[in-house]
């Protein structure tokens, strides 16, 4: 069992409430629509039509509306591939700073920090992220990650239960959900 810092602790019980009763926002604008549409369908879909929608939903998420914003997103998703922390959190940080209101921003951010080992950095990404885009179920996913390595693994599961109930054919939350399902709800005889 794992110690949290009490810092950590809040954050993580703000960033658990926001998901766990967060719900989709109205449409502000065509992409809002499209956004409900696409993940409408993406809770009827199969697993193949659920990666078309998945990479749409992605595409979507990762425009901001400017050039020079979107620029910023790729060069620190590049640095991110790479494994260039330190150049992909540099990238994000500019972007973040420059488009505060861009949840994809925050949720890449968020990543690098999580693969810096810099967690309560990540948490506060991933709360902004997810207040700005509550249906982001890699950013939920990204969470319940988090707090399963913080040792929160009933905290981490329902954040894998919030993501799977947006994209049911996430093969990574399904993996997540059965490798903590014995733990969390314990063996049956």
């Amino acid at each position: 069992m794992s110690v949290i810092h009490p810092i950590r602790k809040g954050i993580v019980a703000a960033i658990v409430a926001i998901v766990m009763n967060s719900i989709p926002l109205a449409a502000q604008n065509a992409d809002s629509q499209d956004e409900a549409e696409l993940l409408a369908a993406l809770l009827q879909a199969d697993s193949a039509e659920a990666k078309r929608l998945e990479r749409q939903l992605q595409r979507l998420w990762s425009r901001s509306g400017s050039a020079s914003m979107d620029l910023l997103l790729k060069r620190g998703q590049d640095a991110l591939e790479t494994e260039d922390y330190t150049a992909a959190i540099e990238h994000l940080t500019a972007l973040t700073d420059h488009a505060p209101d861009f949840a994809e921003g925050w949720n890449a951010r968020a990543s690098a920090f999580f693969h810096s080992e810099r967690y309560g950095l990540a948490l506060s990404d991933l709360e902004t992220a997810l207040s700005l885009n509550p249906n982001n179920y890699t950013a939920i996913f990204g969470l319940g990650t988090i707090l399963e390595e913080l040792g929160q693994d009933d905290l981490a599961f329902r954040a894998y239960e919030r993501a799977k109930s947006i994209h049911p054919h996430f093969e990574d939350v399904t993996k997540a959900m059965d490798r903590l399902r014995s733990d969390v709800e314990g063996e049956s005889l």
